[in-house]
């Protein structure tokens, strides 16, 4: 009856919603079909299933989030047990939502909603969480797992369906079912329960929710899974900055390593097979990959790219990575190749560039560090490709990415570097969720190394370090990777453009920035989204978790060639601040008395 359309769906690229409400029409079976089942003919469209003990209506996913349910209707009219086939994906702190919505569909109206949710990869950027639920009179009697590697769980409950009628037993909720249009029923010659006694019925339960960090544990490690098994590649390449960015994927890729790990041990033969095919074993082999360590060190791969912008801290950091979660790693210094095309170009145009820190010019200094960056992609694809080899074995590896969702929204990236790669399990999460993961990581998986990321300053190191001068990421966007996380939701949930965006943020934080400094941040932003919008076009396939990613190939359909310095709305947000009144120093004083 109604599809979603919007956001990540486009389900009527293939569909067309069924517009006769409460009316069905005769549907004429195959010849084969009416072999098989002696029927010529069955009711298709909107109706509900009568049995000998109960009613039974349907309603379908994007259904559920709609204002005007069906089940509204359904349990007026007498409906008892609602059923949804769905197909949620996966987005962080979305599962509240979405079991507040069931519990509240029969809470009020009484009933048992039987929820079933798809488990896995879609083969595209969506992680589907599973999460098949059960719940009475707006309480939850049954809830599946939210992450798994299996693609089947089955969750069952006993229930008393006289439970639902005494629910109901309200009088304002007899006189709207009174008065409810009716649905036609199907009947049907059997009954879903019996007059056996000794059964009890299920308890209600506590609904179960993770934190956000331990859906980035889970989420995108079981993503990343069935990626690497339906794509039927040998693992996956890194490169490992010594960064934070790069550090969370690679710890992501040891989380997926551990779940593997768990299911072996528990007996499950699907991934116990799946493993051994991708490990390289022989199709005779007797290998359980019980230790996620060894496991890890032969699908998973890094390798520190470095030049002589690089500090020993983060060739050393990411080493100790490396060696905690058992990946084969790589220490290369690429100087050699970036000096080859330096000298190329030299000799084509007679002029070597240098970096501002020498006395460049901004053009000089932003191509020297995209050499760098670019010539990252090229070496990762090549040893992506080779290293297998290298190690003896056949087929090749998928090169991860590590942009995170705050990058690729400022465009605080080169196009075609690192951030070019097959998949990215960090691409749809902010930076501040990130750092949370490494914290939870660090204590849960064991890892002390991640305290040294943790503390780092995020550093891109493709400047050269002097004495004065440290590339640092937040100085480098004129922003924090939290303001970053404000504007993306404002841009995006909020649907703010410029103006809309300071008018909201000078209430907001007008306590603590004068509405110059608001306006300033605010254009800033809209300028560097705007000019690097064109970026979004080549974006690495990321683990959709953000409602504001910006990913342009599916989810974030807009323009990529914007006017950057938005005359009108720039014009008229520098007029109002100048006439706004300046409460950060009251703010100030007040602190100080």
């Amino acid at each position: 009856m109604w599809l979603a359309n919007d956001g990540n769906y486009r389900e009527m690229r293939y569909f067309t919603p069924w517009a006769k409400h409460r009316q069905t029409e005769d549907h004429y079976l195959p010849r084969m079909v009416q072999q098989v089942t002696g029927q010529v003919k069955v009711p298709f469209g909107d109706a509900v299933v009568s049995t000998a003990d109960t009613c039974i209506g349907i309603e379908l996913c994007e259904e559920l989030f709609t204002p005007a349910s069906p089940h509204i209707l359904m349990g007026l009219d007498g409906v008892e047990i609602f059923t949804n086939s769905s197909g949620s994906h996966h987005e962080l702190r979305k599962l509240n939502t979405r079991i507040d919505l069931i519990r509240e569909a029969t809470q009020k109206l009484g009933g048992v909603y039987l929820y079933a949710n798809q488990q896995g990869c879609d083969g595209d950027r969506l992680y589907y969480d599973g999460c098949a639920l059960i719940a009475l009179n707006g309480k939850v009697i049954a809830q599946g797992s939210q992450f798994s590697l299996n693609d089947v769980e089955v969750v069952t409950a006993t229930i008393d369906i006289e439970d639902v009628r005494s629910h109901r037993a309200v009088k304002s909720r007899s006189m709207q079912a009174a008065g409810a249009e009716r649905y036609q029923r199907i009947e049907v010659p059997f009954a879903l329960s019996d007059d056996r006694f000794g059964r009890a019925p299920t308890r209600f339960q506590d609904a179960r929710f993770h934190k956000p960090e331990e859906e980035i544990a889970l989420g995108p490690a079981c993503w990343l899974w069935d990626y690497l098994r339906r794509s039927r590649t040998q693992g996956f390449f890194l490169p490992l900055s010594g960064g934070i960015d790069s550090c969370a994927t690679a710890t992501i890729v040891h989380s997926m390593c551990r779940l593997v790990s768990e299911a072996a041990s528990r007996g499950e033969q699907d991934i116990i097979g799946d493993a051994r095919r991708i490990a390289g074993e022989p199709e005779d082999s007797t290998y359980i990959p019980s230790d996620p360590k060894e496991f890890c060190s032969r699908v998973f791969h890094t390798c520190y790219m470095g030049t002589s912008n690089s500090s020993a801290d983060t060739r050393g950091r990411a080493k100790e990575l490396a060696q905690a979660i058992g990946s084969y790693h790589v220490d290369l210094n690429m100087d050699t190749v970036v000096s080859a095309v330096q000298t190329l170009f030299s000799t084509v145009t007679g002029l070597r560039p240098r970096f501002k820190v020498h006395g460049g010019s901004s053009a000089e200094n932003l191509a020297l560090q995209n050499i760098q960056a670019r010539l990252r992609m090229v070496l990762a694809y090549m040893f992506a490709q080779l290293l297998p080899w290298v190690r003896g074995r056949a087929g090749g590896l998928l090169v991860l990415g590590s942009a995170n969702v705050d990058e690729s929204l400022r465009g605080y990236l080169t196009k075609y570097d690192c951030s070019s790669a097959d998949i990215n399990p960090i691409g749809g999460i902010s930076k501040t969720d990130l750092k949370k993961f490494i914290a939870y990581a660090q204590t849960q998986f064991e890892l002390p190394i991640l305290e040294k990321f943790l503390t780092a300053t995020p550093t891109a190191e493709l400047e050269p370090i002097t004495e004065t001068y440290v590339q640092a990421d937040e100085a480098d966007m004129g922003m924090t990777y939290d303001e970053l996380s404000i504007f993306g939701r404002l841009r995006k949930v909020e649907k703010c453009g410029p103006y809309s965006m300071f008018s909201k943020l000078v209430n907001e934080w007008g306590s603590m920035l004068s509405p110059l400094q608001i306006a300033s941040k605010v254009k800033l932003f809209f300028y560097e989204y705007a000019r690097n919008r064109h970026k979004m076009t080549t974006l690495t396939p990321s683990y959709h978790a953000e409602s504001y990613s910006p990913d342009d190939n599916r989810f974030d359909l807009r323009p990529f060639l914007y006017p950057a310095n938005f005359p009108f709305q720039f014009a008229k947000i520098d007029t109002v601040a100048q006439t706004l009144p300046e409460r950060s120093q009251e703010n100030a004083s007040g602190m100080q008395e």
